[in-house]
C-alpha cells in the first residue's frame, strides 16, 4: 500500500512539471516593457461630447453628443460626420461649411467628456478572482493593483498560473504572472506596469496539476 501511495505521488509530480513545462508562456523577464511612445492626436469617437464654438455667432455653438453612427447635427450644415476625427480638422472642416453661410467663421471645437477614449483604455480582469473589473486606465497602475481592486483572487483560483494579455502590434500575446507569489510572499518580479488594453486572467485550480 505504501509503495503504491510513493508510485502515486512521483507520478502526480511528474504530471504537474511536464505541464508546468509545456504552458509555452514567456517568462516574466521576457515581459515587454510598458510602451513609451508619445500618445497619438485624440480622435473624436461615439459617445463623445464635443463643445463646438463660432466666434461671433453663439446661435450656431452647441455642446453635442456624437451619434452611434458617427454623425453630429450642425446649423445650417445638417449631419457632419465627427468620429474618427481630431478636433482641429473637424473645426477646420466646419468652418469651410460655414464659409457659405457667413464671413469667415472661426469655429473651435472641444472634447468635453472623451467617452469613447476613457472605454478603449480599460484594464479588464478575469476568471477565479472576488469581483472581476473593467476599470478605466490611470498612469502608474500595476498588476497588483487591478487585482486588489478585483478583490484578490479566490480560493480555487490558481494564482501563480495567472496571464497577462497584451496587445502588441495589432494581436494579443500572453504573459506568466504569478500572483500567488505578489500576494502571498511579497515578491513583485511579476508586478509588471500595466497599459491600455491590458487584460488579466486567473485560471481554475487544477485536479491534475495537484491544486486541489
Amino acid at each position: 500500500m505504501c509503495t503504491f501511495s510513493y508510485l502515486r505521488q512521483v507520478m502526480i509530480v511528474a504530471l504537474v512539471l511536464v505541464l508546468g513545462g509545456c504552458s509555452g508562456l514567456p517568462s516574466s523577464s521576457e515581459m515587454p516593457p510598458v510602451s513609451e511612445l508619445e500618445p497619438e492626436p485624440y480622435q473624436i469617437g461615439v459617445g463623445d461630447t464635443i463643445s463646438i464654438h463660432v466666434w461671433r455667432n453663439p446661435e450656431l455653438g452647441q455642446s453635442i453628443v456624437v451619434r452611434p453612427d458617427g454623425f453630429i447635427s450642425m446649423p445650417l450644415m445638417g449631419d457632419v460626420k465627427a468620429e474618427g476625427k481630431e478636433p482641429e480638422a473637424l473645426a477646420s472642416e466646419i468652418s469651410v461649411a460655414l464659409g457659405e453661410y457667413i464671413r469667415t467663421p472661426e469655429v473651435t471645437i472641444m472634447v468635453t467628456s472623451p467617452a469613447s477614449k476613457e472605454f478603449r483604455n480599460r484594464i479588464r480582469v478575469t476568471g477565479q478572482v472576488a469581483s472581476p473589473q473593467s476599470v478605466a486606465f490611470q498612469p502608474g497602475m500595476t498588476v497588483l493593483d487591478i487585482v486588489l481592486m478585483a478583490g484578490g483572487v479566490t480560493d480555487f483560483g490558481a494564482g501563480g498560473r495567472a496571464i497577462l494579455h497584451r496587445q502588441i502590434d495589432g494581436e494579443y500575446k500572453s504573459y506568466s504572472l504569478d500572483l500567488d507569489a505578489i500576494l502571498s510572499d511579497g515578491d513583485m518580479r511579476t508586478n509588471h506596469p500595466l497599459q491600455p488594453g491590458d487584460v488579466i486572467s486567473v485560471p481554475r485550480k487544477d485536479l491534475f496539476r495537484g491544486e486541489l
